[in-house]
């Protein structure tokens, strides 16, 4: 029979209640990316064993959250008996500030052994890459993690299948538009050039000729500023799936950005990364 130490036995909570912790919101923008804040003299982080930038999950009821852990030293910021949720992780978990929450060791994402083939450069299949983007879109990936996926599927790494699998995936992840017209039109680029703001002179003219054309732009990733950037300037496109649908009804078009309408929650989440890394995949085979 194992008898703890003294030292074991006096850092052992004393029942569960005292796993709780109650939940603050923590007003850091952390770009689409769950973070979690531990102080470092809370008792669970200590006899659990965490490190910073472990993944971890936060459980609330029926509400759970993967993260990535930040470690605390300011009791200002967090406290003992308080667990930190970034705006990100907050509005994803959807648990009122204040509640109580527990704190357990993460598991890895169901994708994680695809992850490390194609970090290996093998070559995946499309039950591959829908697991990886269904596990991106849940915000199971860390930065780091991400960063490696992205890093493995440029310049010219994957094949033309691969290329496929990885879009058809991406598209499934989000939420579908139906216009219930014959004919949709789309005017796209490859991006990357500063300056170049051909949609806003082509989308109304497009429209002004009576073809349907819902545009969704993407924020900035190699250049100052995306087409969804300037664009922003002249009026809002932070527009939900309801908004844009009235507007393309009244106006036969639109301009908005599609991280706000859930078209392809994976491709923004990618987007956060490939931006500071100015990492645009010249992938073309």
């Amino acid at each position: 029979m194992h008898v703890p130490t003294a030292a074991q036995d006096a850092r052992a909570p004393a029942s569960d209640e005292a796993l709780d912790l109650q939940l603050k919101r923590v007003a850091i923008d952390t770009n689409l990316e769950n973070v979690v804040y531990l102080n470092r003299d809370c008792l669970i982080y200590r006899i659990a064993g965490f490190q910073a930038l472990s993944k971890v999950e936060v459980i609330s009821g029926e509400h759970r959250i993967t993260a990535t852990l930040n470690v605390v030293d300011d009791a200002a910021i967090i406290g003992p008996e308080q667990i930190g949720l970034s705006e990100d992780a907050f509005k994803r978990f959807g648990v009122e500030a204040g509640a109580l929450a527990r704190v357990r060791h993460a598991e890895k994402p169901a994708s994680t052994s695809a992850l490390f083939r194609k970090i290996n450069g093998e070559r995946l299949e499309e039950s591959d890459y829908h697991a990886i983007v269904r596990d991106i879109s849940g915000g199971h990936y860390s930065k780091i993690e991400l960063t490696a996926f992205l890093i493995a599927t440029s310049n010219g790494e994957l094949d033309r299948d691969e290329i496929y699998f990885l879009t058809d995936a991406m598209v499934a992840s989000g939420r579908r538009l139906q216009w219930h017209e014959h004919m949709v039109v789309d005017k796209h680029c490859i991006g990357g050039i500063p300056g170049n703001r051909t949609s806003m002179l082509v989308v109304p003219i497009v429209a002004a000729h009576g073809l349907l054309c819902p545009k969704t732009s993407s924020r900035a990733i190699t250049s100052p500023a995306g087409t969804a950037d300037t664009m922003e300037v002249l009026a809002n496109v932070n527009l939900a799936q309801d908004r844009i649908a009235s507007i393309v009804q009244e106006h036969r078009a639109c301009l908005a950005w599609g991280g706000t309408a859930d078209l392809s929650p994976a491709d923004d989440v990618m987007i956060s990364v490939e931006h500071p890394l100015s990492l645009d995949s010249t992938t073309q085979r």
